[in-house]
C-alpha cells in the first residue's frame, strides 16, 4: 500500500491556452492533516477538481489512495473512499437534513451509523430543516457529516470555514482534528485562513502559479526558516552576496530582513564579519513563510 494518500507528479492543466497547473508535485502522508495554501489564482481549485475526476489533466500525473485518477467519468470506487466539502456548499434545495441523509447513505456500503448519530449530536442538526432555511455554517456541518459518514479514508475541502462564525469555526476544527486521531483519516483542506491552518495541519505546501514553492511538515518548516534582522553601521557601498540559504532578502537603508532556509548559523556568522553589524534572529510563523514565497513569485 502507498504510504501517499494523495501523488502528483508534473501535473499540467491549461485553460483557454494559459497554464492554471505548470508541473504541480504534491505528496500528501496518510494520515496527515494537510493545509494546501496559495493565493487566489495559485491552481488550489483546479487541483482539487482533478484530484476528485472533475477534470483531465492536460499531462502529468495524480494518485489518490495508491489509484491513478483518469479524469471525468473515471474511479466511482475511488470516489467511494472520499469525502469532499466544496467551497459553495449546495446541496438539493427540496430536501430536509433527515431526507438527505438518507438519500445518501444506500450509495455507500460503509455507512457509518455511529458517526451519524455523533455528527447530528455534537453539530446540533435539526432533522426536519429544508436546506434552504441552513444557514451557511450548518450547511457546512452537514456537508462533513455526509463526507465523514460515508467511510471515507481521505476528505478533501475546499475552503470549509469560509464565512463561518468563530463558535462554529472552532467546532469544525475541533472535529477534523479528532476525527483524524480517532479513524486515521486523512484530511486535506485549502484554506486561505492561515492561523486556522496552522492551528491543526502538521504538514502544509504553498502553491503559486501552478506550482509547488514549499512543501514539508509545518513544525520542520517552522524549525527550519528564520528571520534575520541585519544592521549595518553604514550602508554598504556594494550588495552583500550572502551564503546559500538566504532565499529572500530585503533592504532598506542600514537594515537587512533575510528570511534564511538553511544554512542560519553560517548566514550569522557572515554578517557579524562585517565590521560594526549587528544580528538578531527571530522564529517564523506560517504566514510569514507563505508572503515571502507567494510576493516572489
Amino acid at each position: 500500500m502507498s504510504d501517499w494518500a494523495i501523488e502528483t507528479s508534473g501535473l499540467r492543466k491549461d485553460f483557454g491556452g494559459k497554464a492554471a497547473l505548470d508541473g504541480l508535485d504534491l505528496r500528501v502522508e496518510r494520515g496527515s492533516i494537510f493545509g494546501f495554501l496559495g493565493k487566489n489564482g495559485a491552481g488550489k481549485t483546479t487541483t482539487i477538481r482533478l484530484l476528485l475526476g472533475f477534470l483531465r489533466a492536460a499531462g502529468g500525473e495524480a494518485r489518490i489512495l495508491g489509484q491513478p485518477v483518469k479524469g471525468p467519468g473515471s474511479g466511482e470506487e475511488l470516489r467511494r473512499r472520499v469525502g469532499f466539502v466544496s467551497e459553495d456548499k449546495e446541496m438539493y434545495p427540496y430536501m430536509t437534513v433527515g431526507q438527505i441523509i438518507r438519500f445518501t447513505r444506500p450509495f455507500f456500503p460503509g455507512w457509518r451509523g455511529d458517526l451519524e448519530r455523533r455528527y447530528l449530536e455534537v453539530f446540533e442538526l435539526p432533522l426536519n430543516a429544508s436546506i434552504p432555511h441552513l444557514s451557511k455554517g450548518t450547511r457546512t456541518k452537514l456537508m462533513l457529516l455526509l463526507a465523514i459518514c460515508h467511510g471515507a479514508e481521505l476528505l478533501i475541502l475546499d475552503e470549509p470555514t469560509e464565512g463561518l462564525d468563530p463558535a462554529i469555526t472552532e467546532d469544525v476544527l475541533r472535529e477534523l482534528v479528532s476525527l483524524s486521531a480517532a479513524e486515521g483519516t486523512t484530511i486535506f483542506f485549502s484554506s486561505h485562513q492561515l492561523s486556522e491552518v496552522e492551528q491543526i495541519a502538521d504538514h502544509v505546501a504553498v502553491i503559486d502559479h501552478g506550482r509547488t514553492v514549499v512543501a514539508g511538515a509545518l513544525d520542520d518548516l517552522k524549525m527550519r526558516y528564520q528571520r534575520l534582522q541585519v544592521v549595518f553601521q553604514q550602508v554598504p557601498a556594494a550588495p552583500v552576496r550572502w551564503v546559500e540559504g538566504a532565499e529572500h532578502v530585503r533592504q532598506e537603508g542600514r537594515t537587512v530582513s533575510i528570511l534564511a532556509s538553511r544554512n542560519v548559523d553560517a548566514i550569522v556568522e557572515q554578517a557579524r564579519s562585517l565590521p560594526g553589524t549587528s544580528v538578531e534572529r527571530h522564529p517564523v510563523t506560517l504566514k510569514e513563510i507563505f508572503l515571502e514565497h507567494v510576493r516572489s513569485n
